[in-house]
């Protein structure tokens, strides 16, 4: 990815067709993760091909570890055990990818030999003393920069003793880090969340044959066994599904399919979100898919009615905040967020970022520090800033199909992060998007 990208977007027609959204980016980091600690060849089918998980695949290899990738979409993963990782040559350059830096920190932690990790200008601001921390009371030796940003500089060699965590603040990344950590920990490693996150971790460990205790809000494993190579079907991503879920509910005359959704119960807040705005999503011949639930969505346009939204369900979908905040905008009446703190460490600090550039377009947003109260309508086009984010890019690309002039879209390379066809799905199926020169 070089260079600034922007893109200029504006009302299209309705939407219509079937959106074949790519692989989920969680599911996809940590199947190439586990393959490379197991015995055997674990293949994964759905694998999204996003540079955030190219990144991670890439530190895989120089740490010896055979990945092929015989078509889009797929790889091949030669595992090397749980202790056949090589030592690196140089740093391991994690690009825009928070997960991937917080879950290798955990997974390098017990690892004979010193490693460090880097990442991009926007990863190299984010916090990591949460997963740091952590792991320190477990032996590792971890130092950050002084302000407990990356990079990582992970000291191998110091053995891991099994903790009981207690975390402060929700994070499926926190918590697949002390997992992981604890695979080469002596004795048990629990962790006991404030309120339950994505479990994609414990599923995947249990699919390649580790021991794990989970329900919702804790997990526990114990160290000293194996993971076995097996084949993991990657189901479609949810977060990026979410943006044809809130274009289609807002755009008139709408009707859209999204085959294969993952929907794991600690993913899919936004689903119930919508729907208690009104929305009209129908979930369609619910399966499992590799230990994931999914399903296929439907979802047509229907008028949305602001709302308060549960508390309860914001650490279900902390990565959809953007999405939401531009149904929110598109609603009738106010919508209440609160408890979302997280939001502003995120890529970018996504409250202010949603909040500056929807009052550009018309809309009223009140910050709140763990939230905000939004309400619409988007009366104009105008310039908005993505700082960056994949996320605030492609939920201003959507809010711009119910501006009324254009709106151009700045700094939106990193969509290629997590959704490098974004642009190209949301044209066939009706968007206006189309690329413009910087500036």
């Amino acid at each position: 990815m070089t260079g600034r990208q922007d893109w200029i977007a504006g009302p299209g027609r309705a939407l219509q067709g079937r959106v074949p959204v790519p692989g989920d980016k969680s599911v996809s980091h940590r199947a190439l993760m586990l393959g490379a600690l197991a015995g055997g060849e674990t293949r994964v089918s759905g694998f999204l091909e996003g540079e955030d998980t190219v990144a991670t695949g890439r530190i895989l290899g120089r740490m010896g570890v055979r990945i092929e990738a015989p078509a889009p979409g797929e790889r091949r993963v030669r595992g090397v055990g749980l202790h056949g990782l090589q030592p690196p040559a140089e740093a391991l350059d994690c690009g825009n990818s928070g997960t991937g830096m917080r879950l290798l920190a955990g997974l390098l932690a017990g690892q004979r030999f010193d490693s460090v990790l880097v990442g991009d200008a926007s990863l190299s601001t984010r916090p990591m003393r949460r997963v740091v921390d952590p792991l320190a009371r477990m032996g590792a030796r971890i130092d950050t920069a002084a302000d407990g940003t990356p990079p990582l500089r992970v000291r191998g060699g110091h053995p891991l003793l099994g903790a009981t965590h207690v975390l402060p603040v929700a994070s499926a990344q926190v918590k697949s880090a002390l997992l992981l950590a604890g695979l080469y920990a002596d004795g048990r490693t629990r962790v006991q969340e404030p309120r339950p996150t994505r479990d994609y971790t414990e599923r995947m460990l249990a699919a390649f044959g580790w021991p794990v205790e989970f329900a919702p809000g804790v997990a526990s494993l114990a160290g000293g066994h194996r993971l076995h190579a097996t084949e993991v079907l990657v189901p479609a991503d949810f977060s990026s599904a979410a943006f044809f879920l809130v274009a289609a509910s807002i755009v008139p005359g709408s009707e859209l399919w999204l085959p294969g959704v993952g929907l794991n119960p600690r993913r899919t807040g936004l689903l119930q979100v919508l729907q208690l705005m009104g929305a009209d999503i129908e979930v369609h011949e619910p399966r499992e898919q590799g230990g994931e639930p999914v399903a296929d969505l439907r979802v047509r346009h229907a008028p949305l009615s602001g709302i308060e939204v549960p508390e309860a369900l914001v650490p279900d979908m902390i990565d959809e905040f953007p999405a939401l905040f531009v149904a929110a905008a598109c609603a009738s009446g106010e919508t209440l967020v609160r408890g979302a703190g997280e939001l502003r460490v995120k890529e970018s600090d996504r409250i202010a970022a949603m909040a500056r550039g929807l009052r550009v377009l018309g809309a009223t947003v009140h910050e709140r520090p763990d939230g905000a109260v939004v309400s619409g309508p988007l009366s104009r086009g105008g310039g908005v800033d993505a700082l960056g984010d994949h996320r605030i890019a492609m939920a201003f690309a959507v809010a711009a199909q119910c501006t009324p002039g254009p709106v151009r879209i700045r700094d939106v390379a990193n969509v290629a992060t997590s959704f490098p066809g974004f642009a190209g799905l949301a044209t066939a199926c009706g968007m206006g998007l189309e690329p413009g020169p910087a500036g």
